[in-house]
Order: structure tokens, then C-alpha cells, then sequence
């Protein structure tokens, strides 16, 4: 049996560099939010990039080879909270529809098996369909 490993944390800080941008440093590297896409196409980006790595992963744990993977995202977001403007709608994606279309050599019933392993196993969607405690909190620099 494998011993238990210590969750990996992840520490990222942002600078404002205007109202639209923002420089993100992971620690190994730094990306500008809003420079090519805003912040919903970067975490949508990140559902797709979630999905092809664990995807990849769970392909070569069950011996499959994938010739050929395209990925959609699709959801729809009532900016109207954005704005400030009165809304009975939550200010975030009010739900995501996602497509994964694969060449492999496999039937559907071991491409269906695959597709579960990928979602029991990707960790950005598992943030997506599950309720993650959030804390913000306000420090004066």
C-alpha cells in the first residue's frame, strides 16, 4: 500500500496593473490576467488544461492511447452583480457544458470508463462541481 502524501499547496500572488489587468507570479512563472483573455476565459482555459493533463494521465494508467483530443467549454455568465445593477442571478458561470472528443483506440464503453476516471481524478472540475471553502480578506499595504 502507497503511504499517504502531504497535499501540494499553492501560493500565487497578483499585482493590479490596471482595472483590466493583472500580473500573476506563481513562483515559477508570470502570466498577466486580461492581457489576452479576461478572467473567466483564463479559468474556463483552466478547466479545459485540467481536463487534457488528467485525461492524458488516466489514458496512459489504463494503457489506451489517444491519436487525437479536442475539449469545448461552454457557459454562460449574467455580468448584471458585475456591474452593480440589481440581478436575481449568481455573478459567477450559472453552469458549464464540456465535450471531450477523442480518436482512441477503444469501444465506448472503455472510452465512458476513461471519461469517469477523469472526472473522479481532475482536480480543477472536482473545485468546479464541489463547494470549496473560500476566505478573502482585506490587509491595508
Amino acid at each position: 500500500m502507497t503511504p499517504p502524501t502531504e497535499p501540494t499547496t499553492y501560493e500565487l500572488k497578483g499585482e493590479r496593473l490596471s482595472p483590466r489587468r493583472t500580473r500573476i507570479d506563481t513562483g515559477d512563472a508570470e502570466f498577466v490576467v486580461g492581457k489576452d483573455v479576461n478572467p473567466v476565459e483564463y479559468f474556463l482555459g483552466a478547466v479545459l488544461g485540467c481536463l487534457n493533463s488528467t485525461a492524458t494521465m488516466v489514458a496512459r494508467d489504463e494503457d489506451l492511447s489517444i491519436e487525437e483530443m479536442e475539449l469545448r467549454v461552454e457557459g454562460d455568465v449574467d455580468y448584471a452583480s458585475y456591474r452593480g445593477e440589481p440581478s436575481d442571478a449568481r455573478s459567477g458561470l450559472q453552469g458549464l457544458e464540456v465535450t471531450i472528443a477523442v480518436e482512441a483506440d477503444a469501444d465506448e464503453e472503455t472510452l465512458e470508463s476513461w471519461l469517469e476516471a477523469v472526472e473522479d481524478r481532475c482536480p480543477v472540475t472536482d473545485n468546479v462541481e464541489n463547494e470549496t471553502p473560500l476566505e478573502v480578506a482585506v490587509e491595508s499595504i
